[in-house]
């Protein structure tokens, strides 16, 4: 053989190789990647909970685990999470302040010290602020400092009065000479900061050293706005608050943080240390939490009664903001990413989101939760089946099987319901067991479609959408895979080849009962191809592609490879390559993603032909990049698990270390932020102005979209956490999250108590028929 030969040999030979690594044969897996496994290591997660007051709390103050709160001017005790007076104490208090392991009360006849269970008075004086200084408690009035020396307050004013820090006014023997005496006020607020007393006037900060009034002590810098609130030292920081952002002396030098630094609010007001070296702001638009590297904001609705913050006390590992609508409390707890994917499931059944198989949302009516039987039924259950799949395939555990088993049962339910084989159902209602009624609008507004079973004992509803058959594929695909076993395989593989069988079989299309094409259910180039729906060929398209191809891989039945041809034939791989709309706004549907990934997820998975593939595989590439802002952990596992890049996984962790455990669905709002900016290293295609938290929203869907900056239901809804569950154990399945290495139950896992249901009561309608 020719050294060129064998050189195209070798080429060849790489080639195929390469392309083996690529179309990850065994089940998504990849024996090569770039991206990096993540630990799940303990974390302190965030636990809300609120008690409401008909009047605003005016200070809150944490001594030896006890809060304290002042309310309309008298001292309140949580106690079991029920605010009660404490008849000792002072009335008229204006301020309350933990100093030294102390708590103070300052009112307007006096400051108190609370020894044991009774109050002391030390002053008749009116004090403004206390801080500790030198190891001393020192108090202000509104002209003067005075200091604690155990019995009562001593005044630091110097004997022959305050100096000047102006050199004009020394003498040559250091003394000086006032025509008007120097004043130390008006104070407002008092701080000890690397050993020297700092004063705040309105609008200036000056500093006292025990003789001097030093108004000349800033090399750089000034104030943003003469609008101050307090002052708060930590290390070789000074933090005052502003209207205007937050300013931070160092030594000599006096700096502002504003939005573009990543604080969420410029307009504050209070602040405290935290439990953790962090830092806590109090605005009249929630609460922030500074830490080195990052910012924490906590609005009204999941975390705060009322979003006007007053003052925030800080304890072991909890906070306590005091609000105009009452005590916001956040408490941290140790959990691991495992354990919060426990604590969901336990969610679950609590909530009652189960019913006959199925995965629903709950909503408030007449004063129950109710579960809602919706326009996607299936599709919400879709992500549940993939989770229980993929942790079974984790755990080899046979309960959890069991849960996958049941789920997808309910799949195959929706489709043998329907007289006409192939065509399914979005969602079934029990006349005698739901209390939800049956929704009176399908896709699009347009009327719903229900049909009845011949027995008279179920409805159900037609109208089924492109959305709930790429649901089918996905997730029974992946039950095949990974949990199926005996008949089981068989019945998934039937079941996808029907429904892929019929939709052929109409000419690309969905049939309803009537014979007409359901309102979203086509992929006939007749209509995206044609201007009517050539905005939704991408799309499409790409389901069209990937349930033919899964049938085709599945079942070897020659109908789907030349139903897969015909669709390469009419150029729907290339169609693909800009499937992701981002221009105009109206085009924009976050859903559309959601689909598109787990068309991906499966079409790839089957996907052998290496031009077609490379066709995939640069959709793939151009819809994750304008994904990839939102740091979504299911669009970038995908992504990752596909082509085995590096796909922000840490971000990932971080991602879902931040969804709260309250399901409840509050509004939220963060468009009045001044953080509204995008993360460096990330480009917006479509139109977002900033990637929101989980923690700074409320628990949604598997499509959900963090650059909506406004939402929720006021409460309203209790949303499954299927979303969280779906992508943690897929990522636990592909190796992106290892498993925690704490062995300890308490943070791998939660207390069961079968005896508490806190959403919708248990459902007792009919029973789901023998499926198989």
């Amino acid at each position: 053989m020719r050294f060129r030969d064998r050189i195209a040999v070798l080429i060849c030979a790489c080639f195929i190789l390469f392309s083996e690594i690529l179309s990850g044969q065994q089940m998504y897996g990849r024996k090569q990647h770039i991206w990096k496994p993540q630990q799940d290591e303990v974390y302190l997660q965030e636990v809300a909970e609120k008690i409401s007051t008909k009047k605003p709390l005016q200070s809150v103050a944490e001594l030896n685990g006890t809060c304290y709160v002042v309310l309309d001017g008298k001292l309140q005790v949580l106690h079991n999470g029920n605010l009660s007076p404490e008849p000792s104490a002072p009335s008229g208090i204006q301020k309350i302040q933990n100093e030294n392991n102390s708590l103070w009360a300052l009112t307007s006849d006096g400051i108190y010290l609370r020894k044991e269970s009774s109050w002391q008075k030390i002053d008749d004086k009116e004090y403004v602020d206390i801080c500790t200084h030198n190891e001393a408690v020192h108090a202000a009035t509104k002209n003067e400092i005075y200091r604690f020396d155990g019995k009562k307050f001593k005044s630091t004013k110097p004997e022959h009065g305050y100096y000047s820090s102006s050199m004009t006014m020394v003498m040559e023997d250091g003394t000086q000479l006032h025509a008007d005496p120097v004043e130390l006020g008006p104070i407002t607020e008092i701080e000890s900061y690397s050993g020297t007393l700092y004063v705040l006037r309105p609008g200036q900060i000056v500093l006292f050293d025990g003789l001097i009034v030093n108004e000349d002590f800033i090399d750089w810098g000034s104030l943003p706005s003469k609008n101050t609130g307090e002052m708060l030292s930590l290390g070789s920081r000074l933090f005052i608050n502003t209207d205007r952002g937050l300013a931070v002396l160092r030594g000599a030098t006096l700096t502002t943080l504003k939005g573009e630094d990543g604080l969420p609010v410029e307009n504050t007001s209070c602040l405290t240390k935290g439990f953790d070296g962090d830092i806590w702001i109090g605005t009249q638009q929630g609460a922030v939490r500074m830490l080195e590297n990052e910012w924490h904001y906590f609005g009204a609705g999941l975390w705060l009664p009322d979003n006007n913050v007053n003052d925030i006390a800080a304890g072991d590992s909890v906070v306590y903001i005091a609000t105009d609508g009452g005590l916001g409390i956040i408490k941290y707890e140790p959990f691991t990413l495992q354990k919060k994917a426990d604590y969901y499931e336990l969610h679950l059944e609590e909530w009652g989101h189960k019913r006959l198989g199925f995965i629903h949302t709950l909503y408030q009516k007449e004063g129950e939760w109710v579960r809602e039987i919706s326009d996607n039924d299936g599709g919400h259950t879709s992500p549940y089946l993939a989770a229980m799949s993929y942790k079974y395939a984790v755990t080899g555990d046979e309960e959890d099987r069991k849960q996958a088993v049941d789920a997808f049962k309910a799949m195959i339910w929706l489709e043998q319901i329907s007289p006409v084989e192939g065509f399914f159902a979005r969602a079934i209602y029990s006349p005698g067991g739901d209390k939800d009624e049956m929704s009176k609008h399908g896709s699009g507004g347009l009327p719903a479609k229900w049909y009845k079973t011949s027995d008279g004992k179920w409805i159900w509803k037609g109208d089924t959408s492109s959305d709930e058959v790429i649901a089918h594929f996905y997730s029974v695909s992946i039950f095949y895979e990974l949990a199926a076993k005996g008949k089981e395989k068989d019945i998934a593989k039937e079941h996808l080849k029907r429904i892929a069988s019929y939709i052929i079989d109409c000419g690309w299309v969905l049939n309803d009962m009537d014979g007409k094409p359901t309102r979203w259910g086509r992929w006939n180039p007749e209509y995206l191809l044609r201007p009517y729906g050539y905005v939704d060929r991408g799309i499409n398209g790409l389901e069209a592609l990937a349930f033919t191809k899964t049938a085709w891989a599945l079942t070897g039945d020659e109908k789907f490879k030349k139903g897969y041809q015909q669709l390469v034939d009419w150029g729907y791989p290339e169609n693909t390559l800009r499937q992701k709309n981002v221009f105009p706004p109206e085009n924009i549907a976050t859903w559309d993603d959601n689909h598109a990934f787990r068309s991906y997820y499966t079409l790839l998975r089957y996907a052998e032909d290496p031009r077609l593939r490379n066709m995939y595989l640069r959709s793939l590439e151009r819809t994750w990049e304008v994904k990839r802002m939102e740091q979504i952990p299911w669009f970038n596992f995908v992504y990752g698990a596909i082509t085995g890049n590096d796909c922000d996984e840490a971000k990932m962790i971080k991602h879902l270390r931040e969804w709260v455990l309250d399901c409840t669905e509050y509004s939220y709002q963060n468009s009045h932020r001044d953080d509204l900016f995008i993360e460096p290293g990330y480009i917006s295609y479509e139109g977002g102005r900033k990637r929101i938290s989980p923690r700074e929203m409320s628990v949604t869907r598997a499509s959900r979209s963090p650059i909506d900056l406004d939402g929720g239901s006021n409460g309203r809804r209790v949303m499954e956490p299927v979303g969280f569950l779906r992508d943690y154990w897929m990522g636990r399945y592909h190796g992106f999250i290892e498993a925690p290495t704490a062995t300890d139950s308490e943070f791998i896992s939660v207390k069961r108590n079968r005896e508490i249901q806190k959403g919708a009561k248990p459902y007792k309608g009919e029973q789901r028929p023998e499926i198989f």
